[in-house]
């Protein structure tokens, strides 16, 4: 780990830099762009029942929106205040009042008529319910009652047929240790987390190429790096106090570079509200654009390579650290040869760029003497996800950015819990502090005063594909137990996932309000149980951002929802209730004793103990790991890694088909319109050369099918690389295959090879034999 303690804040330029202008037109008026005075208003008007408990929140409490790690209105990156519109568009599921009792006890197929958002509207869920077989509504029950029930069923089923998940929802570090201790006390090792639909790959390729599983450096390296690449990552959309250190970095004279199918308008120009000249005039961000085929990262990741090899063969020392490589790196002969290996011709149609647009990239990259890598889902949500990132692990090593300041590799988290769910143990593959070394589990069972459970536990997509196995199966899904969560929302072939829920015995959701899942029947019984939010967790909670600083989030004053608890105790209380003989090795008499012991358990974490007040934070690591070229591996070296391109055969006049994400927080969905570029939910972003071809104009309705799914939508020209498209998430969820998962991190595959066409001469010709004809040219490409 790094010895450097983080610096501390810096202050923003206080001189306006017209070059880094927009435009001179005040407010961006008549551009497509976000208006975020009017939806500050509309989120004023939204919590007008309980503005001064939102106030509070919002100047007190650590952002449950994504992981960069606000603390009341302050991160450790910049002086100044930050709020930012996701935030704001999270903050109503804190202040509202619970579900009227006519509504929450209506017939379900009335709540079923409502969509999750209007879901959420209807208030915070109040009391535990169930709903058994036959019922048409639920019915309120005690605590005592749902968990004495929740407990006899689980004794009654054997423990690899039950599985634990837990969201990132606002859920703090003290929630995932308790329920990763009392899953492993209750005898399971099914139990997971939302990093395995969004960075289970960044984990698992960090820690085989680089022996970490965070991120290297701090947001604080941003700012001056010569370089900073966005790798398959939208910040300015799904992390908007992000703009804002990327504004300091162009200040700084930073270069910011995107990789993207899509000529993302969030990325090319931005607003930042908190910041006067920008909220006039407007930010240019990105530098340039690069804009790859979905899938085609490792080609072009290996064409940097193949250009910086061939530059050495010209002049030695022009584009590798030799002396970083061979004081810190193992593999670089295997990778030379490896790289040296791949035809140009293949690169260029994998990646979809030229060598020379390849070549611009790589002198870039050769030249500078620091730079950050930071990516998202663009990069993670394939089959070939954790080789994407050993790719840019690659690129990291032979540069010699990492481990020094302005340079590391940052996978950059949507939710503000999920960095520390994995770190807690809510993870089939790892345990508290580690993974499942026989010392570690040892060490353990040593603190925890029982035996764990040694057999291989399931990742949750696996774990829901369990519940259509045989009943004598030992692991048929029987009892399925969620903390937050909506799978019919996340996954691929939502009707698959309705029907593996459906074939569950008994499920149960913890949460703070309803959303389409927790309306799904199950085979006996659906239990709904009231979680508190992690401003109202008595003692405080805290939470881990993307740049590992561990934040204290106290207990804000305000209004209660009258029987939720915290979801720590809820875990600990059940599973004193299934093992009652083992109760005192889940008791904990507070908040605070969790912490106590997640400091014993993850060595990282030592210090969280003493965070207590609001504005308490600790960094475990130090700014950056790997510091001095030091990797905590076998060997003490960074692997480089030979990556193979993946197959992605498609026939000609087919695209290849990924998703985006609009107005929305993950799942949750906040507005028909994406404010970036004026699109509907339904709309399908496509080239315009592309959309010519087929003869399809702007706004006329389109069909998108493949085997999997067929989606009805309408077409929209974007800044697309030719031959891809982007739908929205999760609308276009139905075009992915279930059951295909990437072999080392088990993150589901969201990409796929499609038909489009329009939809009257798909309706017109939609004879089976003509459907199946297209749709088998596709098989090429299917992963499975």
């Amino acid at each position: 780990m790094g010895k450097t303690k983080h610096s501390g804040r810096t202050k923003l330029p206080g001189r306006p830099d017209p070059k880094l202008w927009v435009s001179k037109v005040p407010f961006g008026l008549g551009r497509q762009k976000p208006h975020h005075i009017r939806d500050t208003m509309k989120v004023v008007w939204d919590n007008r029942d309980n503005l001064p408990y939102a106030y509070r929140i919002l100047t007190q409490g650590v952002c449950d929106g994504c992981a960069l790690g606000v603390s009341g209105l302050y991160d450790q990156t910049l002086t100044g205040p930050h709020l930012c519109t996701t935030r704001l568009n999270v903050l109503r599921l804190n202040t509202m009042g619970p579900i009227k009792p006519d509504v929450l006890h209506a017939d379900i197929d009335e709540l079923r008529r409502m969509d999750s958002a209007q879901l959420r509207k209807l208030g915070r869920i109040p009391y535990p319910l169930v709903r058994e077989k036959g019922d048409s509504a639920f019915r309120r029950v005690s605590w005592d009652e749902a968990l004495d029930r929740i407990a006899s069923r689980i004794r009654g089923v054997d423990p690899k047929q039950l599985a634990f998940y837990l969201t990132g929802r606002g859920i703090t570090n003290e929630s995932y240790y308790a329920a990763a201790k009392a899953a492993r006390l209750i005898g399971t090792n099914n139990i997971d987390n939302a990093s395995r639909i969004c960075h289970s790959p960044s984990k698992t390729a960090m820690k085989r190429s680089l022996g970490i599983g965070a991120s290297s450096c701090s947001y604080r390296d941003w700012i001056g790096t010569d370089v900073l690449v966005f790798w398959g990552s939208v910040a300015s959309n799904n992390q908007p106090v992000s703009t804002k250190y990327m504004y300091a970095a162009k200040r700084k004279g930073t270069k910011i570079i995107v990789i993207n199918p899509y000529r993302e308008p969030a990325m090319e120009g931005y607003w930042v509200p908190s910041i006067p000249e920008s909220a006039l005039f407007g930010t240019r961000l990105a530098d340039d654009f690069y804009q790859v085929n979905i899938g085609g990262d490792i080609a072009f990741m290996n064409g940097v390579m193949k250009h910086w090899f061939e530059m050495e063969d010209d002049r030695p020392g022009s584009a590798i650290d030799h002396a970083f490589v061979q004081a810190h790196a193992s593999g670089y002969e295997a990778l030379k040869a490896h790289v040296r290996e791949q035809e140009w011709e293949a690169l260029e149609r994998s990646s979809g760029l030229s060598r020379e647009r390849i070549a611009e990239f790589a002198n870039l990259l050769a030249g500078a003497r620091s730079g950050v890598f930071v990516w998202s889902m663009g990069l993670t949500q394939h089959r070939f996800g954790t080789d994407n990132i050993s790719q840019v692990a690659n690129l990291a090593l032979l540069r010699g950015f990492i481990g020094r300041e302005h340079c590391g590799v940052m996978p950059i988290r949507g939710h503000s819990g999920v960095q520390g769910s994995g770190e807690m143990g809510a993870d089939p593959f790892s345990l508290p502090g580690g993974d499942f070394q026989p010392e570690h589990v040892r060490r353990i069972e040593a603190l925890w005063g029982f035996e764990l459970p040694r057999w291989q536990g399931d990742i949750v997509g696996v774990s829901l594909e369990n519940a259509m196995l045989p009943d004598d199966h030992e692991r048929k899904l029987k009892v399925f137990y969620t903390s937050g969560g909506n799978f019919l929302e996340t996954m691929p072939d939502p009707d698959f996932v309705r029907r593996c829920l459906e074939n569950v015995d008994v499920r149960v959701h913890q949460d703070i309000v309803l959303n389409t899942s927790t309306l799904a029947d199950a085979k006996e019984e659906v239990w709904v149980l009231p979680a508190m939010t992690r401003y109202e967790q008595p003692g405080g909670g805290t939470s881990t951002s993307t740049e590992r600083m561990v934040y204290f989030s106290p207990e804000i004053e305000g209004p209660r929802i009258a029987e939720a608890r915290p979801e720590w105790l809820i875990y600990a209380d059940l599973a004193a209730r299934i093992r009652p003989e083992r109760r005192d090795a889940i008791a904990f008499a507070d908040a605070a004793a969790v912490r106590e012991e997640i400091a014993k358990a993850a060595p990282n974490y030592d210090g969280i103990q003493r965070l207590r007040a609001r504005g308490d934070v600790f960094q475990w690591g130090g700014a950056w790991l790997c510091e001095d070229g030091e990797f905590p591996t076998p060997d003490g070296k960074g692997r480089l890694l030979p990556i193979e391109l993946p197959e992605l055969r498609k026939p000609e006049g087919r695209f290849y088909a990924t998703t985006r994400r609009g107005k929305q927080f993950n799942s949750m969905v906040y507005g028909d319109l994406d404010p970036f570029n004026g699109a509907g939910r339904y709309d399908v972003l496509m080239n315009a050369a592309d959309a010519e071809g087929l003869g399809i104009r702007e706004g006329e309705a389109v069909v998108v099918y493949n085997r999997h799914g067929v989606f009805h939508g309408r077409l929209k020209t974007a800044a697309m690389a030719a031959g891809n498209l982007e739908l929205y998430w999760p609308e276009g969820n139905m075009l992915f295959p279930k059951g295909v998962y990437e072999p080392h991190a088990g993150i589901p595959e969201y990409n796929a090879a499609v038909v489009v066409e329009k939809a009257e001469t798909y309706h017109a010709l939609k004879d089976t034999r003509y459907v199946e004809k297209r749709i088998e040219e596709l098989d090429l490409d299917t992963p499975e």
